[in-house]
């Protein structure tokens, strides 16, 4: 795929006013907030999800979040993470948001959940119920420069090296991800 795009012919996929579903640490749907809000002071527990992409090397596609980002802008992630907005199935938003974000289609897989919070400096917090995916996907993303400054695929030996390495340039929620991603035999690593 070739991607020859710059930043502002890529549309804007997302914003603060965006409703997010609230819930309650059993993932029951409590009723809705803006994303700002969700993310004000320590976060409001919210429904969200990670994607991570594999190809046919067993290399993973990591994403570098755009400086635009308000909480852990430049930080390395996995290969697409988001939210579900209101009324919106989960199964509907993984696809919405990977072809948004790195405009690919793939069919993403069901891993397992977890609920973590993390405090970005003075800008905010995450607080998620977080449902965690896989999918597989031979093509290079086109990447909207609105939401990704940079990416890449890497083995996982060298990722579990550099988040050993220098943790301070990964997201939190990457770091809680990987160990399981790697224990989990659906995983193709």
């Amino acid at each position: 795929m070739i991607c020859e795009l710059t930043r502002g012919d890529h549309p804007k996929v997302s914003s603060d006013s965006d409703l997010l579903v609230l819930v309650d640490p059993l993932d029951r749907e409590l009723g809705w907030l803006s994303k700002d809000a969700c993310h004000d002071g320590d976060g409001v527990l919210h429904r969200a999800f990670s994607v991570f992409i594999f190809n046919g090397d067993q290399q993973l596609l990591l994403q570098r979040r755009s400086a635009e980002k308000r909480l852990w802008p430049g930080y390395w992630s996995n290969s697409c993470c988001s939210h579900p907005r209101a009324g919106e199935k989960m199964a509907q938003a993984v696809k919405r948001r990977v072809v948004q974000e790195l405009g690919l289609h793939v069919e993403a897989s069901f891993l397992y959940q977890f609920t973590y919070q993390a405090r970005f400096e003075d800008r905010g917090s995450e607080h998620e119920l977080c449902h965690v995916y896989w999918a597989k996907c031979d093509e290079n993303p086109c990447v909207n420069a609105n939401e990704i400054a940079d990416w890449r695929w890497v083995s996982a030996d060298w990722l579990s090296a550099e988040m050993a390495r220098s943790p301070q340039l990964f997201t939190p929620w990457l770091q809680l991800e990987w160990p399981r991603i790697l224990e989990d035999p659906a995983c193709p690593i």
